[in-house]
């Protein structure tokens, strides 16, 4: 069962930091949250896995999985989870670069190409990583229903994904830490 209160405190805890940030998105913030510290944590992982399940619900996808190497402890944590409850989930992980040797692929796992999937993302701001991911696991012929995230920061993401079709749910958002975003514009 997933505890949405433990996993804010552990947040608040370990992840949360105020001060002046520049984000992956190139914005400007007065607080960062570094969700590795939770995420690559044995409790972190535990709450954040049973949230992401308790989201998917029965219609389970075939696979979940997003944008290396924020999203890799996500997707490990939602697949051992489902593993254990005998469930028929998979993951894989999109490279920010396809891999110069091998077979060079920007989509890595046991997933193939019609299959249905979820991306799933640490925090999402403008949404930028996970529609990157959305681009190449596309590509890759992946069907994609949906974005899962741990945190939204509320500063355009929803909508980015929303405009493009793609649904966005998130354990928590910003708001469950107090602070609000910031004013639009």
């Amino acid at each position: 069962m997933y505890d949405r209160d433990a996993l804010i405190a552990l947040i608040r805890d370990r992840a949360l930091k105020l001060g002046k940030f520049t984000l992956a998105s190139g914005k400007e913030a007065t607080y960062y949250l570094d969700c590795r510290q939770v995420t690559l944590d044995g409790r972190g992982a535990n709450l954040i896995g049973e949230g992401i399940l308790e989201l998917l619900g029965s219609d389970l996808p075939d696979a979940v999985g997003g944008m290396a190497i924020g999203a890799d402890p996500i997707t490990a944590a939602v697949v051992t989870l489902a593993g254990q409850r005998g469930l028929p989930l998979k993951g894989f992980m999109v490279r920010k670069e396809p891999k110069a040797h091998g077979r060079g692929r920007d989509v890595e796992g046991p997933v193939e190409p019609g299959q249905r999937v979820v991306i799933v993302e640490d925090v999402v701001t403008t949404g930028g990583s996970s529609l990157q991911a959305i681009e190449r696991a596309e590509a890759f012929g992946l069907t994609v229903q949906r974005v899962i995230a741990i945190v939204d920061r509320l500063e355009g993401g929803r909508a980015a994904f929303e405009q493009r079709g793609y649904p966005l749910q998130t354990l928590l958002t910003i708001r469950d830490f107090g602070l609000e975003p910031p004013p639009a514009g």
